[in-house]
C-alpha cells in the first residue's frame, strides 16, 4: 500500500493546493505537502533491501476487458529516481518562495500533479500504466510553461507540445504491438521481457519507443526543441524540465527500450552512441558563444544528457551503474544552476552575460555557493559529479577508446565554457547593478546550502546512491545479455 500512498499522495495534494486560488499561501501549503512525500520517501529507502528486486508492490484489476492492471512497483533502479523526483520537488518549490505568481493555486497544483505522473512512470511496472504516467507528467509542465512562461512561450510551448506528443504516439503503437504479442495480451513489463520477437520486429519496436525517450532527454538531434523551452520556460518549469522529467527518457531507455528490445539495440547501438557524442561536442560548442546565461546552461544539459546516453549504449556494469548516479547528480547540480540563475536574473533583470561582473564583491557568500555547483558541474574530484561522469567514462572506454576520448570532451569543455561563465559574472569590475547586488538570505541561502552539502556529501562518500541501484542494473545487464546470446547476435 506504500505504492499508492506514494503516486496519490502529490495528487491530492494538487487537488488541495489548486483549491487556494489566489491566495499566496498556495506555496506554503504546496512545500509542506512535498515534504510528506519527501518523509514517506524517506521511510521506503529505510526499509528498501537492495538485494530484494522489485519491493512494496501493488497489482489490482484497471481496465480488466484490456489486459491492463495498475501494477507498480519499487527496485533499486526506480527507487534512485523517487528519491530525485520527491527530494528536488520540496526544493523546487522552496526556490520560488520570493516568486509571487499569479494564480499560484493552480501553478504549484500543476507542479504536485506533475510529481505525481513522474512517480507513476518510475514505478510503473504495466506498459499502459507507464504510458499514462509518461503523458500525465506532460499536461502540467505544457501549462506551466504555457501560462507563466516568457514572452516567445506560446510558439516555443507549441514546438516542444508536438515533439513530445509525437514521439508520445508513437511509443504508444510500440506498446500496443508487444501487447498484442503476449501470450495473455497484457502490458505487463515482464511479459514483454520475455517475449522472443525476431531481429527484424525488435528493430522497428526499438525505433518506436526510442524516438519517444530520445525526445524527452534529449538526444542530437531531437534536441532542437529544448534551448528554447527551457529559456522560456518560469524558472521552476525549467528546474522541472531539466532536473527530472529529462530522467523520464533515461529511465525508460534502461528499464523499457532496451530489455523489451534487446536485439532492435544491438543493431542500434553504435549509431546512438555516435548521436550522443555528437551531441556532447556540439552543446558544447554552442554553450561557448551564449551571452544569455539560462541559454548557456541549456545547451550544458545537452552535453551531459548526451555522455549519459553514451555511457548507457556503451551497455556495461560501469556505465549503467554511472548512469544511475549521474542522473541523481546531474538533477541536483542543473536545479542549483538555474536557482542561481533565477537569484541573478531576479536581482539584475537581465539575462545577458556581458551586463554582469563583480558580483562576487557584492555578495561573496552568493559567490561561493555558485562556485560549489559549478565544481560539481564540471566534475571535480571530491564533488558529485566526479564519480558518475568517471563510471560513465569507464564504460565508454570498456566500449571502444576512441569513443571515450571524444566523449571526454564534454569534461575539459564543459570547465571551459562553465568557469569562463564564472568568471563573468562573479569576478572582474563590478557596475552600477551589481554594486549593490543583494547578498542570499532566507530560503535562498537554505535551498543553496542543501544543494552544496548534497553535492559534496556524494562527491566524498557514494556508495550509499551506488549501492541501491547495482543489484538491479546487475540483474538487467545479465538478461539483456542473455537475450542477445540466446540469439546469436555479436556486437
Amino acid at each position: 500500500m506504500e505504492i499508492l500512498l506514494l503516486i496519490f499522495l502529490p495528487l491530492a495534494s494538487a487537488l488541495i493546493v489548486s483549491l487556494f486560488g489566489k491566495h499566496q499561501q498556495a506555496k506554503t501549503a504546496a512545500f509542506i505537502f512535498s515534504l510528506l512525500s519527501l518523509g514517506l520517501t524517506a521511510y521506503l529507502y529505510t526499509m528498501f533491501n537492495p538485494d530484494a528486486g522489485t519491493q512494496f508492490t501493488v497489482d489490482y484489476p484497471w481496465l480488466s476487458t484490456l489486459g491492463v492492471r495498475f501494477n507498480a512497483g519499487i527496485d533499486g533502479i526506480s527507487m534512485l529516481l523517487v528519491m530525485l523526483t520527491n527530494g528536488l520537488v520540496p526544493l523546487i518549490i522552496l526556490s520560488t518562495f520570493n516568486h509571487n505568481y499569479k494564480n499560484p493555486g493552480a501553478f504549484y497544483g500543476l507542479v504536485l500533479f506533475m510529481q505525481s505522473g513522474l512517480l507513476v512512470v518510475f514505478t510503473a511496472l504495466d506498459a499502459f500504466l507507464f504510458y499514462v504516467g509518461w503523458e500525465a507528467a506532460l499536461i502540467p509542465i505544457y501549462f506551466i510553461c504555457a501560462i507563466w512562461g516568457g514572452e516567445n512561450r506560446i510558439k516555443v510551448n507549441l514546438k516542444f507540445f508536438i515533439y513530445t506528443i509525437a514521439g508520445s504516439l508513437v511509443m504508444l503503437i510500440g506498446i500496443i504491438y508487444m501487447a498484442q504479442q503476449t501470450p495473455d495480451k497484457s502490458f505487463d513489463l515482464q511479459g514483454f521481457y520475455q517475449l522472443s520477437l525476431d531481429a527484424a520486429t525488435q528493430r522497428w519496436v526499438f525505433a518506436a519507443f526510442f524516438i519517444a525517450f530520445a525526445i524527452k532527454m534529449p538526444i542530437f538531434p531531437f534536441h532542437t526543441w529544448q534551448p528554447d523551452t527551457y529559456t522560456e520556460a518560469p524558472m521552476a518549469g525549467t528546474m522541472l524540465l531539466s532536473g527530472i522529467m529529462l530522467k523520464m527518457g533515461i529511465y525508460g531507455v534502461i528499464r523499457w527500450l532496451i530489455p523489451v528490445a534487446p536485439l532492435g539495440f544491438a543493431g542500434h547501438k553504435t549509431l546512438i552512441i555516435v548521436l550522443s557524442i555528437i551531441g556532447v561536442v556540439y552543446a558544447s560548442l554552442i554553450a561557448f558563444t551564449q551571452k544569455d546565461i539560462k541559454r548557456l546552461v541549456a545547451y550544458s544539459s545537452i552535453g551531459h544528457v548526451g555522455l549519459i546516453a553514451a555511457g548507457i549504449f556503451a551497455w556495461n556494469v560501469h556505465g549503467l551503474q554511472g548512469a544511475m548516479i549521474q542522473m541523481i547528480n546531474h538533477g541536483i547540480n542543473v536545479f542549483g544552476l538555474f536557482f542561481i540563475l533565477d537569484i541573478i536574473i531576479r536581482r539584475l533583470n537581465t539575462r545577458d552575460a556581458d551586463r554582469m561582473g563583480g558580483i562576487a564583491k557584492a555578495a561573496p557568500l552568493f559567490a561561493i555557493t555558485f562556485l560549489i555547483i559549478v565544481l560539481g558541474t564540471v566534475a571535480l574530484p571530491l564533488t558529485n559529479g566526479f564519480i558518475g561522469e568517471f563510471l560513465l567514462l569507464l564504460g565508454i572506454y570498456n566500449y571502444s577508446i576512441w569513443a571515450a576520448v571524444v566523449a571526454g570532451l564534454t569534461i575539459i569543455f564543459g570547465a571551459v565554457y562553465m568557469l569562463r561563465a564564472y568568471q563573468r559574472l562573479m569576478l572582474g569590475s563590478t557596475n552600477e547593478e551589481t554594486l549593490v547586488f543583494a547578498d542570499i538570505a532566507g530560503t535562498e541561502k537554505a535551498v543553496l546550502f542543501i544543494v552544496c552539502a548534497l553535492i559534496i556529501f556524494i562527491g566524498v562518500y557514494p556508495k550509499p546512491l551506488l549501492a541501491i541501484s547495482e543489484t538491479s542494473t546487475k540483474a538487467l545487464f545479465e538478461l539483456v545479455q542473455s537475450k542477445i546470446s540466446a540469439a546469436n547476435v555479436t556486437y
